[in-house]
């Protein structure tokens, strides 16, 4: 059983609840939290099975970029009230986990072709990633603070990530399926 802490400001009359965030907010912020809760552990497993040492140091500092953009999606939800939904969390590990035993010539072994499917999915990933920033960047509350400028940052960066997977997808493509 998941447990929603129910942080109230000191202003706050002591009987009076807080109300958590609209539903479809709490809905596309926890969805986010998912796909980059499976990125962090797809990026790490990318960086093990990575016979190139310079390939395996770039996606070893995505995977913890990918994380501390994970960990800033979770202080964001916090400050928003919204609400983190563990069990979505267990079901994203669980389909991450399992969408590594489909078929694809070897049924539990890695393949070449598999390495770009997976850096393919992680482009896309942080292709969504700089959407919900920019869709963050939308609520009043983004609006103010902070935030304005660690938005900008965090789409800056996540230009950088999709840069830098497309380059690593490009040569795994030319390494998998290149004639010769």
């Amino acid at each position: 059983m998941t447990h929603h802490t129910d942080h109230r400001p000191e202003s706050r009359d002591e009987g009076e609840r807080r109300e958590p965030r609209a539903t479809s907010l709490t809905v596309y912020l926890n969805d986010h939290l998912v796909g980059a809760t499976a990125g962090v552990r797809l990026m790490e497993r990318l960086e093990r099975q990575a016979e190139d040492e310079q390939v395996a140091e770039e996606l070893a500092q995505l995977a913890e970029e990918i994380d501390e953009d994970r960990a800033t999606l979770l202080r964001l939800m916090r400050e928003l009230d919204v609400p983190v939904r563990r069990f979505m969390i267990v079901a994203g590990r669980l389909g991450e986990t399992l969408g590594r035993f489909k078929p694809n010539g070897r049924l539990l072994g890695n393949t070449e072709v598999r390495a770009v499917l997976e850096l393919e999915m992680m482009v896309l990933g942080v292709q969504g990633k700089a959407a919900l920033w920019r869709a963050v960047a939308e609520l009043p509350e983004a609006r103010e603070g902070r935030w304005p400028e660690r938005l900008r940052e965090l789409l800056e960066r996540a230009d950088r990530q999709a840069e830098t997977l497309e380059k690593l997808r490009g040569a795994a493509v030319r390494k998998a399926l290149a004639p010769g």
